[in-house]
């Protein structure tokens, strides 16, 4: 499989100009372990992470250092540490350098990656616009995509799966939020965010009424009601 027909479309991001503390409350209110970082154009500049936000003075977390590390310390990587932990804003506590790969990256890649880097997600770029984020958990997914035991689909997978989102695009009841089809053996897995059971519903009746799914699997979720759309 490849990175673009797994990965969760982007919705979801914020300003590198920002408060950490919008950042955070965007975070904790969809669920969601990290944010691509965008300047005004919309260009990927960087991620924000939890692991970003876990060292704060606010609450008591910041790291402490030993005298000698204090006394052999260097004064510029002291100023850099000082304002990643005590700056307010999302462009001063991001992580900058990010590996990102393309749509057309295979999933192996992918893994690999995240092993080397021991990072758990990878933002997916097309150009230098980021269009989507593959975590460990959409590795999960596109397993449970798969089962040996069901026999393949006449049609391909991937005809399948554009015919899947052709048949929700410009509905009334379209999501706003990530929408991620999967489809393995005729089998389609929908993922991501709606607004209502109702949008939930009509998600997985369309999918069944596309012509050569043999299943569908729904797994979408109700966003929060205070959580407000992304870049």
């Amino acid at each position: 499989m490849l990175a673009g027909r797994v990965m969760s479309p982007i919705v979801l991001a914020v300003s590198q100009d920002a408060s950490i503390y919008d950042a955070a409350e965007t975070m904790v209110s969809a669920e969601v372990s990290a944010l691509p970082v965008v300047d005004g154009a919309g260009k990927m500049v960087g991620i924000l992470s939890e692991a970003d936000l876990m060292h704060r003075p606010e609450i008591g977390t910041e790291p402490r250092k030993g005298w000698l590390q204090r006394v052999l310390g260097d004064s510029t990587r002291s100023a850099e540490e000082y304002v990643a932990l005590h700056s307010r804003r999302v462009r001063d506590v991001m992580t900058g350098k990010v590996v990102t790969v393309d749509e057309e990256t295979p999933l192996s890649e992918i893994a690999r990656l995240m092993d080397q880097h021991k990072i758990k997600r990878v933002p997916v770029i097309r150009g230098e616009t980021v269009v989507g984020i593959i975590s460990r958990g959409n590795l999960l997914r596109a397993l449970l995509s798969c089962d040996p035991q069901q026999p393949a689909s006449p049609q391909s997978d991937e005809a399948l799966r554009r015919a899947v989102e052709a048949a929700v695009k410009g509905q009334a009841w379209q999501s706003p939020w990530p929408v991620n089809v999967i489809v393995n053996a005729g089998v389609a897995h929908l993922w991501g965010f709606v607004g209502s059971e109702a949008s939930s519903t009509a998600y997985r009746v369309a999918a069944e009424n596309v012509p050569g799914v043999r299943k569908v699997k729904n797994h979408l979720r109700r966003v929060p009601h205070d959580v407000g759309m992304g870049v």
